[in-house]
């Protein structure tokens, strides 16, 4: 928490609070400080200039407007959407997926024989009013609540079905989203001949769909009382901060007291860019085709046999235990008896992958870090690290596997798997994290009073373990690190078009169904066409 709430530079408190249904979505991707902030109305008092980006950067937005023709006129999508009346050009992989999207949704929710039964776009998203009394201790005349998706209403009004949309993978929601959800369809824009609700989720990558809420008005009024109402109350007496993915669109980040300030950290002075957000991902993924690493950017959906692998799998589920044994109590050091059935629950391995595992898992036991981590000090288990290039208006993300204090200094430590033996010579080139967390340590960013830390490099390999140790304070490794850094973010840095660049990589991407261009024989079933 902050020494000052609300935090300093910040004007335009308003008597409106305007809270929307994401602000109670999942965790990762929210900072509760900054939708209060938003929902009050709060601005920085110096704002700053706004860069758009030359393509448009909501992927959502060409399916939804393309969408309400649909729900109009009920006709079914025979082309991609144009750009035309758009300010922002559409990247191709958009259109691509934007076109698909139409075809989920119509699968989803199919047009009915029965015109009574019909369901047509409202005449306007519907938006929950609530006029505090004059004494609220919040000081807001006026609560507003909205929920993102598509507002369908029945002609003789008795009707209202909200649909919500998600781009993979049916996610289950929380009880509050779902309170939310069913009382904005039931007293947003209130209609006194409503008798039926419905809320559904839908998937816009296979158009599968879930059930949310069904019942009456004093249905979704009781189911609000109970795990709505509780949840806004918590919301707005928050003064949490979470630093995160959430800091790249936040006007709050300027003045966030959370946020790390930090000028030149990507070596980058460039304020001139957009605004975006940059990680070792980003990198890797750009440097293979600027078109990978946009469109996984966008988190559009992506192909499960090439990102699930079982290599991949493997690697993750080595991480997962891991991750949950050193964060048993009391801390002890890992062993080398792993059980038969280690691989965590959501994984699945092949017999060959779950017995390399678990051999890695038997050579991490000799390098792992609880051996030389200080019994009663701070373990942070894969933290999400935030920091604001202010040189390049930036937002750096960096995702250690483990930081923890060695002799009073923080040691980051990464941890990667393989099923060769052939030693890496370069390894800041390999695995450009690497290089990152250098440079964060290294400059004072984790930690400004700490003149000394280190990074390791823990590779598991069927011989055994490799613990391979950085400097962040040598200068010929501070500058390697900076030179790799430099190679990573340049390019990127420039890129507005992220066109695609064909060839061998297409195999290997896990977006590529939505690329027009990519290699013709890389075309699996049930891609786009």
């Amino acid at each position: 928490m902050a020494d000052t709430w609300p935090p300093d530079g910040l004007i335009g408190k308003s008597v409106t609070v305007t809270l929307r249904l994401n602000m109670f979505g999942p965790e990762q991707y929210r900072c509760p400080a900054s939708d209060v902030l938003k929902a009050h109305g709060l601005r920085p008092r110096v704002r700053s200039a706004w860069k758009p980006e030359v393509l448009d950067p909501f992927p959502y937005g060409p399916f939804m407007a393309a969408a309400d023709g649909l729900d109009r006129l009920g006709d079914e999508p025979t082309s991609c959407p144009s750009d035309g009346g758009r300010q922002r050009s559409l990247h191709d992989g958009v259109r691509r997926w934007t076109q698909h999207a139409l075809l989920m949704y119509r699968k989803a929710f199919p047009v009915g024989s029965d015109p009574n039964s019909a369901l047509h776009l409202a005449a306007s998203p519907w938006v929950y009013r609530y006029q505090q009394a004059a004494d609220d201790a919040r000081a807001a005349a006026e609560y507003r609540i909205t929920a993102w998706g598509r507002c369908l209403e029945s002609l003789n009004g008795r009707r209202r079905e909200l649909r919500l949309p998600v781009a993979n993978r049916l996610r289950i929601r929380s009880d509050a989203e779902r309170a939310i959800a069913a009382l904005v369809a039931a007293e947003g824009n209130p209609d006194p001949r409503l008798e039926d609700i419905r809320v559904v989720q839908f998937t816009l990558s296979d158009g599968r769909t879930s059930l949310i809420f069904q019942g009456s008005r004093a249905e979704a009024l009781a189911l609000y009382r109970k795990d709505g109402a509780p949840a806004v109350r918590a919301l707005l007496d928050s003064q949490e901060y979470r630093p995160g993915t959430a800091c790249t669109s936040c006007a709050i980040a300027p003045v966030c007291p959370a946020l790390p300030k930090t000028a030149g950290l990507l070596g980058i002075a460039d304020r001139s860019r957009p605004r975006r957000s940059w990680s070792s991902t980003t990198g890797r993924s750009h440097r293979g085709c600027p078109a990978r690493g946009y469109l996984r950017g966008l988190r559009l959906p992506a192909d499960d046999a090439v990102e699930r692998g079982a290599a991949a799998e493997r690697g993750r589920a080595v991480h997962a235990f891991l991750a949950e044994q050193h964060g048993q109590q009391p801390r002890t050091p890992c062993t080398p008896k792993i059980p038969a059935n280690w691989v965590p629950e959501g994984y699945h391995l092949p017999d060959r992958e779950r017995q390399l595992g678990a051999d890695l898992l038997r050579h991490h036991a000799e390098v792992c870090p609880l051996r030389t981590a200080e019994p009663q000090s701070e373990l942070r288990i894969e933290p999400r690290l935030a920091f604001d290039d202010t040189a390049a208006d930036l937002l750096v993300l960096a995702d250690p596997d483990l930081l923890y204090r060695n002799e009073g200094s923080w040691v980051w430590r990464e941890t990667k798997t393989s099923a060769s033996d052939r030693p890496r010579r370069d390894v800041m080139a390999a695995y450009p994290q690497l290089a990152l967390a250098v440079k964060i340590i290294g400059s004072g960013a984790l930690s400004r009073l700490q003149a000394r830390g280190r990074v390791e490099l823990e590779l598991l390999r069927p011989a055994g373990a490799d613990l391979r140790t950085l400097d962040p304070f040598a200068p010929e490794t501070l500058a390697a690190a900076e030179a790799v850094l430099r190679e990573q973010v340049e390019g990127w840095h420039r890129e507005t078009l992220f066109e695609a660049v064909p060839g061998s990589e297409c195999a290997h991407c896990e977006v590529a169904k939505w690329c027009s261009v990519r290699q013709p024989q890389q075309a699996g079933p049930g891609e786009a066409q």
